[in-house]
């Protein structure tokens, strides 16, 4: 070979044979990088984490895959990826971490308790291994990477943008955001009545964004040990930091974080006072961590979590609108064998008040009733908008009962104006003089 051109083009032949030959990419992404190529090597290093990224995803447990991609990740620039990977190829019991760690005895016997006065672990699916470092562990397990984005949820045009300004232009111009004291992550509160698409939202926002997506439950936190929760609820921050960009998503969030002066025990206030100072980073910095509750019970959490600096936004998820109940139709229906006739506008004009889980219901109700006719007759018979009808005689909206008691909180108990959107919406509907 006469040079180093010469070479990148043997190895670029080879590839074009081999494109699946790992070890000859990352030969040549290395070599690049030695010439102070460095555009085309990281042009190089980002097949090669999707070919591993790849491997991942079809072998989790394969500790070698993890480090390679730690070593694509640290050649990126992704020094926080790359010891989540090596934590986690160090608990698969990889040559990073030696030696598979000694058995855990709790994890032997997940049902008992930590003795009191023991460190609280970190939920389950945050705990890989005993080793401190497999709280890195973002995937599998801890945390998801979506494959939802907005294009995915029905509606809710307003909301989205409201995010979008919260954490998604942040993260793509941080020059611009940080000029004016602005930066990514933060805290959004949505609230309103079930099956409205909350948690939908949240998981489409970290898909939109390509941040990990962490769901924290009440049995993820709350212990029955004096001090346990509080330790929790601490670890799963501290995981979040570690993997970051993360969208942090705590569903009925009131459990956590209700209010102080409706509760009569004291390690339920003390709870509370650890929620509060994680919010405002004082365990930790919060950059890049997005935390989204949701709750369907707004008048039950801590106005402490409301104040700016915590849940900066609090945001009023209504049920859909005509146009947004077409397209959540149009998305359920999307993968069955519907009729090229559904009459969605119909459908949508009849469904006043209909969650998007209630929306889901109905699909789901004429599906069923399809799906009796073709194992009667052994053909399959699409969906129909007579069929749909039917089965919408059938259906009520969930959200009645909830927009009744939101009704008498917006009438009497807004002096903060917290339910400003919800009387808007009311009045809009005509249910609020």
């Amino acid at each position: 070979m006469s040079g180093p051109d010469d070479l990148f083009a043997a190895l670029r032949a080879a590839l074009a044979v081999h494109p699946d030959n790992l070890p000859l990419r990352l030969h040549l992404a290395g070599t690049l990088r030695e010439h102070g190529r460095a555009d085309e090597a990281k042009a190089e290093y980002r097949v090669a984490r999707e070919q591993i990224e790849s491997g991942i995803r079809q072998k989790p447990a394969d500790a070698e895959l993890y480090e390679q991609l730690a070593q694509v990740q640290q050649a990126l620039g992704d020094s926080w990826g790359a010891q989540a990977s090596l934590g986690i190829a160090a608990a698969l019991g990889g040559k990073t971490g030696g030696a598979n760690p000694a058995p855990d005895p709790a994890a032997q016997h997940p049902t008992a308790p930590p003795p009191p006065g023991e460190g609280a672990r970190p939920p389950e699916r945050l705990r890989a291994s005993a080793d401190e470092d497999a709280a890195l562990d973002p995937e599998p397990g801890l945390a998801e990477r979506p494959e939802i984005a907005f294009a995915d949820v029905g509606g809710l045009a307003e909301i989205k943008e409201r995010i979008r300004m919260a954490i998604i232009y942040p993260f793509q111009q941080p020059e611009l955001f940080a000029a004016y004291g602005k930066r990514a992550g933060g805290g959004l509160l949505l609230y309103g009545p079930p099956g409205c698409g909350k948690t939908y939202i949240a998981r489409a926002t970290a898909g939109e964004v390509g941040a990990r997506f962490i769901n924290i439950g009440i049995s993820d936190v709350l212990d029955m040990w004096y001090g346990q929760s509080e330790k929790k609820l601490h670890a799963v921050f501290e995981t979040a930091r570690r993997v970051r960009p993360t969208v942090l998503f705590f569903d009925e969030i009131e459990a956590l974080g209700g209010n102080r002066l409706d509760m009569r025990a004291h390690h339920q206030r003390t709870l509370v006072n650890q929620f509060l100072a994680e919010l405002d980073g004082a365990e930790g910095d919060n950059t890049n961590v997005l935390i989204i509750g949701a709750t369907n019970s707004p008048w039950h959490v801590d106005s402490a979590l409301r104040r700016p600096g915590r849940f900066d936004k609090v945001i009023f998820v209504a049920p859909p609108d005509e146009e947004a109940r077409r397209e959540i139709l149009r998305l359920h229906l999307r993968g069955k064998p519907a009729g090229a006739d559904v009459d969605s506008t119909r459908l949508a004009k009849e469904t006043e008040g209909f969650s998007g889980a209630d929306l889901r219901a109905l699909v789901d109700a004429a599906a069923e009733a399809a799906l009796q006719e073709a194992m009667r007759t052994g053909k399959i018979l699409p969906l129909s908008t007579s069929l749909l009808v039917r089965a919408l005689r059938q259906a009520k909206p969930s959200t009645v009962e909830w927009l009744n008691t939101a009704k008498n909180y917006a009438i009497y108990s807004n002096e903060g104006g917290l339910y400003d959107e919800v009387a808007a919406y009311l009045r809009q509907r005509k249910l609020m003089r």
